[in-house]
């Protein structure tokens, strides 16, 4: 077989598995339904934890629930599939809230390190900053 014949089923055989993963769904990226739904997938993981208030993100792809006791649960979609983490004011590199209600969250957890999240209510950010507050004030930038 000559090598352009290689070459052009190979890159064939590339899109059409490409082709095949978006069209069966792997490029679907999951959202919330709502508050029960977040509170559903984080039970899933943490059956103990007693869950006080959900706070969804305007793009309903990340909520942040209060559990109290300085830590905060957090259910966010990758991809198709959510993950959870319990984060607590030790967890927290950077969290910096700014004017429009949104939050910038740096954790120090290597397999999720946090990204930008946008509430539709400016308080719904300043509650989850609140929570997520450092002990030491310095730490945090968090604009009024």
């Amino acid at each position: 077989m000559s090598l352009p014949v290689l070459v052009a089923l190979v890159v064939v055989g590339i899109a059409l598995s490409v082709l095949a993963v978006h069209f069966t769904g792997g490029s679907k990226i999951a959202t919330l339904a709502g508050a029960d739904q977040a509170l559903s997938r984080f039970a899933d993981d943490f059956p103990d934890e007693k869950v006080s208030a959900v706070r969804l993100t305007a793009d309903a792809r990340t909520a942040f629930l209060d559990i109290g006791e300085g830590c905060m649960g957090i259910v966010h979609s990758v991809g198709d599939c959510f993950l959870t983490r319990i984060v607590t004011p030790h967890d927290i590199q950077a969290l910096n809230v700014d004017e429009a209600g949104a939050i910038a969250l740096t954790l120090a957890d290597f397999t999720w390190k946090g990204g930008r999240f946008a509430f539709a209510d400016k308080a719904d950010a300043r509650a989850v900053a609140a929570a997520l507050g450092p002990h030491n004030p310095s730490q945090a930038k968090v604009a009024a």
